[in-house]
Parts: C-alpha cells; structure tokens; sequence
C-alpha cells in the first residue's frame, strides 16, 4: 500500500466507535484473554492476527454475544453495551461468519434468513425473498434465494452466512478465517466482496485470518495477539508479513526447508482405486482412478464441491462404492467399511476437526477412540497403558495440553495435533489426509506439514486432500485435480504450476 492509499483510508475510515476495553476471559487455569482493548472503525478492514489459541476467536465471540467477559466492558458511541447473546449483537449492529456456519441445512436460503429475525410466527417469505435480491444485488452476493442450503458449494453457502448478518442491519461484520474453507477462485470473489462492504456500504470488517497475502490485499489496519495480549496494533501500510509473523510467534520466522522427495517409481503401489464411481444427492464421483505408492503424497486438488468429500468418506469407510475397486498392498477389499480399512492399513484425518473427536472426553481418552482393543486387559481399559501412551503422544507432538484436559477446550492447532498423533502412531502404511492445516496458524501450519513429511520419510503412502493449493505444491510429489467429480489430470510436481493446476481446476482440460 502506497502513501497515497493510506491518506485514502485515513480520509474514509471515521472515528472509532466500537470499543472493547479491559476484556478478560479465564477457562479454568488457561488466561484466554488478559487485559485486552481494541478499537473498531466504520469503513476499514481491520485484520486480527495470532496463533491458535492466543485469544482472537474467543474476543469476538465475547463481541458478539456468545460468550462472556470475565471482566472488561464494551462501548458503542461512548455508551456501555450488554451484550448477552447473538440478538444484542445484532441489535448492536454487529454481525458474525464463524468458521462452523450456523445454516439450517434442509432449509432454503429465504427460509434461513427468515428464521435470522423472527419475531413472530407470521413470515412473510416472499418480502424476505425480494430483500435477498435486492441485497444480493447491493453487495455483490449472488445467492439463489429458492435453493436448498445442503445443495449449494461451500462458497455459496458462505455468501448465504453473510447475507444474512448484512441483511440484519448490521455496520459492523466479523468474518472468522473465512477462506479457510475456499478454493483459489473463490477467495478472489469474497476478497472482492470485502472491499465492495468496506469501501461502498462504509461496513466495519474485523478479519481473523492467517493468510498474509490476503491481509496485505484487503487490510487497512492490523493488531496482533500473542498469548491473550495484543502486542501491536497498526496501519497495514509498511508492515511486512515477516514482521507480522515475528509479532505473532515473539520470534524471528525461519524458513520451510523444502521437503525432501525420496522417488518412488518402480515400487508397488501401496493403495490402488480403479474405476470406482458412487452417485450421492450431491453428485458422487465417476471413473475414480489413481495410485499412492508408499513414500509418496498424491495430492488431491480441487475447487471444494466437486467430490473430495465423498472420495475422503469412501476411502473412511462412511460411503460406500456402486462400483470399481480399492486395493491395498494388492489385496481388493471386499467392501469399504471402517473396520475393514483400518485392519488393511488404512488411517484417516477427516476434515472437520470437530467431528472427528468427542469434545467432552479428555485428550487421553480421544487419543484412543480408534483403537481401544489396543488399551483393553480383559474387557477394562488399561488406564495405565493409555496414560504412558497419552505422556509419549503430547512430548512427540508437542501438544500444548494435559491429558485430563477436555478436548473442546483445546485450540484448533492442538485438536489437528491430537489428532494426527492418533493417526501416526498406528503407524499406517496409508494415511487418507484431509485439509491438515485449515484455520491453523503459521507455525501449527509448519509443524503439521514437517509431520506429513516424516511420515512418508517413514514409508507411508500419503493422499492429501486440500483445497489450499499452496500447500498441494509445497508438498505433493503428484498432484491429481477433481473436478465435477472426476480426476480431471494427474500432474507431476516437477511440471506443476499455480497457473496449469488452476487451469484444471477451473475444469480445462490439457
């Protein structure tokens, strides 16, 4: 950003008037928050940056009503709010996007928004439909107002989520890593969508994100948290992402090593899918055919929404096939269940962090939740093996996290790190990886990449699924693009591109 631009936002941005002062939030003997203040402005991007854990998500969740302050207060105009849930929020005129939308998904987008501010059981649909159209047109959100939640791409859904706080009435819109769930294209679109709010409707935006790129296109002021502190706060002009990076993690950023590449042509593939095809309400998958090779990453990319989902599932064991085969170490499975991957190999991280472990048991206990024939003596647990196994697990992979502490109470960085030590620890000969580092942090993010590395070093055969195509190249010795549920090429590392695996995602075929 040159000075120009700046004196530009100084000239549109106004006085602050939004203020979050003292705010301090305890959960249990972990200090979330301490001491925090914060100003928000009318027309101005303002970035919020930090580690996993270093208290952004739980201050706007504080700012928009669900949870609560241990201490502090926030003002509007120089007036004390109570904000007790959602509704003050939004009677505030401050509205959120959380990383988990909050959409009925067997609802259609008129009915979602409808239902946003009831008051009355009297709707009337057809006005709220009109308002959607309208507004879609204000912001630049085309949404079908008549669709299905549960049938429209990630994306759309999203624009559904924002919609509906906009249309809310609110001045001031919190958007949680909101492409954290994005393909490429689709985060140009929203980026483009923040600037239309900021610049022509004047909405305050507070953006968590740990994109750099993204923040030095969109952001016109940043403050940084480090272990419930904000530590700097400033115009996004002149601060470079290294500086940003030091701010967060309170010490210079070293660079990635490259990921050494052990070749692996001429072994036998590890697992083999051939021809294999499902229809699902929501398009399924068609002539399915590739091969990971132990030692290697296949990378699967893709815009989200053309199958990744159900090619994870059926290779979890949770869909299963019409037709076609999946073969591990050159034995065909006789059917794709849970049982029956895990016994041939097979691990999984699923995308959904949350959904993949019990938040209300304790780390020790979601560490073994698939395998506890391993921890069993004669129809008990042996507490005393899953408490060695727990101990070991949190010094190899670095959890910031006791062994009795609830799993619902962990950062996303440490859940993804919980999880992946029960993945590795089995030891699969192949790991079915889904979207590692989404809403992590810059350093989480490169402990979990080193993590996938070290296993393929070790001779796992590797499919990582994700949708950040920066990490596909980083780390795939293939990669294989879906589109509209097929794999529309297969792409060596050494001739991938940003711009040739865009053009097979965008489903232009070479």
């Amino acid at each position: 950003m040159n000075s120009v631009e700046g004196v530009a936002i100084a000239s549109r941005v106004g006085a602050p008037s939004i203020f979050l002062r003292d705010i301090t939030k305890a959960y249990g003997e972990t200090l979330a928050l301490s001491d925090v203040s914060l100003d928000l402005r009318a027309g101005e991007v303002h970035a919020l940056l930090g580690e996993n854990g270093a208290g952004k998500t739980t201050l706007m969740k504080i700012l928009y009503g669900l949870t609560q302050p241990d201490s502090g207060q926030i003002e509007a105009d120089g007036v004390v709010l109570k904000i007790s849930s959602p509704r003050d929020a939004r009677a505030a005129g401050i509205g959120m996007v959380t990383q988990h939308f909050s959409l009925v998904k067997n609802m259609t987008v008129v009915e979602n928004i409808a239902l946003a501010d009831a008051k009355t059981f009297s709707i009337d649909l057809g006005g709220v439909r009109g308002a959607i159209v309208a507004s879609s047109a204000r912001y630049g959100l085309d949404v079908p107002p008549d669709a299905i939640i549960s049938s429209l791409p990630i994306a759309l859904q999203q624009r559904a989520e924002i919609l509906k706080a906009l249309m809310s009435g609110c001045s001031y819109l919190i958007l949680d890593e909101p492409t954290a769930v994005l393909g490429p294209q689709d985060i140009d679109s929203l980026l483009e969508v923040i600037r239309r709010l900021r610049s022509d409707a004047g909405i305050g935006i507070v953006l968590i994100s740990h994109k750099m790129a993204e923040i030095e296109k969109v952001a016109d002021r940043v403050s940084v948290l480090r272990r419930g502190q904000v530590v700097s706060s400033s115009l996004a002009n002149g601060i470079t992402s290294k500086e940003l990076v030091t701010l967060m993690v309170g010490q210079p950023s070293s660079p990635v090593a490259p990921r050494k590449r052990t070749p692996s042509e001429g072994q036998d593939a590890i697992l083999v899918l051939e021809s294999v095809a499902v229809n699902t309400e929501t398009g399924g998958l068609s002539n399915i055919n590739f091969e990971v090779r132990p030692g290697e990453i296949l990378g699967i990319a893709g815009v989200s929404g053309n199958g990744q989902t159900e090619l994870v599932n059926i290779l979890s064991g949770t869909l299963g096939i019409d037709s076609g085969t999946i073969s591990v170490e050159g034995t065909q499975l006789g059917e794709n269940t849970p049982q029956s991957l895990m016994r041939a190999g097979v691990g999984i991280l699923g995308e959904d962090r949350h959904a993949s472990a019990v938040h209300g048991l304790k780390v020790v206990e979601n560490l073994v939740l698939d395998c506890l024939e391993s921890f069993t003596n004669k129809l008990q647990l042996d507490r005393k093996k899953m408490d060695s196994h727990c101990e070991s697990a949190i010094a190899e992979f670095e959890i910031k996290a006791t062994a009795n502490q609830a799993f619902g109470t962990l950062s996303g960085g440490n859940m993804q790190k919980v999880l992946l030590a029960r993945l590795f620890s089995r030891k699969p000969k192949v790991a079915i990886i889904s979207q590692p580092t989404r809403g992590l942090d810059v350093m989480s993010t490169k402990y979990v990449r080193s993590l996938i590395g070290q296993a393929c070093s070790d001779g796992t055969a590797v499919l990582l699924v994700s949708e950040d195509l920066d990490e596909i190249l980083e780390l795939a010795d293939r990669i294989a693009v879906m589109y509209r549920g097929s794999v529309i090429g297969i792409v060596d590392h050494s001739q991938a591109s940003r711009e040739s695996v865009g053009e097979l995602m965008a489903g232009i075929a070479k």
